[in-house]
């Protein structure tokens, strides 16, 4: 039997980008928060990140995630926000709504700058809430789960808020599932099989 869930550590990480195409496009902001399996925020952090080029950059669609150029100037570079989330996501479960397009993002950031981040058996709320409605009869998108779990979302496409929103609605995916304990947790090639 594994260790209890409610002792467990969960990342909660969210990401926004310059658009949807890994090749294309970069990520433009990270936010993280870390709780345990009760739902309670033990960390929580977020930033901005700075472009590599300072002239030749997109923010992309800006009217979703209210990103501008002016908002990037200042912020830190890749290596320091991601050096940052390392160490906040160390020892942490990962958790994403939509965990492959995150972990995409993360892990080509993350190469580039020579950083490291653990995104082994990722935890994915998208996938779980989709497991509980096998006929596809609900939505699954983020805003539509926090408003069946009564949880608000104070600044939709905002990395932090949105992360604020998916460890909200963690807890009530792994109350519905069953799930007490760390060997009940998904896998990440098990969840993304289940889906």
């Amino acid at each position: 039997m594994g260790v209890p869930v409610s002792s467990q550590r969960f990342a909660v990480v969210d990401v926004e980008t310059s658009g949807l195409s890994i090749r294309r496009h970069r990520l433009l902001q990270v936010g993280v928060v870390v709780i345990d399996g009760e739902g309670r925020v033990l960390d929580r952090w977020g930033s901005l990140i700075a472009p590599r080029r300072r002239w030749w950059y997109r923010v992309g669609p800006t009217r979703l995630h209210g990103i501008r150029r002016r908002d990037l100037v200042g912020a830190p570079p890749a290596e320091q926000v991601l050096g940052e989330l390392a160490v906040r996501i160390n020892g942490a479960h990962f958790v994403a709504h939509n965990a492959e397009f995150d972990i995409a993002f993360l892990a080509k950031a993350a190469d580039e700058v020579g950083i490291t981040l653990d995104l082994n058996n990722p935890i994915c709320t998208l996938r779980l809430s989709r497991l509980l409605d096998p006929e596809r009869r609900l939505s699954h998108r983020l805003g539509d789960m926090c408003a069946r779990y009564g949880v608000q979302v104070s600044r939709p496409h905002d990395a932090l808020s949105d992360a604020d929103a998916t460890a909200a609605v963690l807890p009530h995916l792994l109350r519905a599932h069953g799930i007490v304990s760390s060997d009940q947790l998904p896998a990440g090639d098990q969840a993304r099989l289940a889906s």
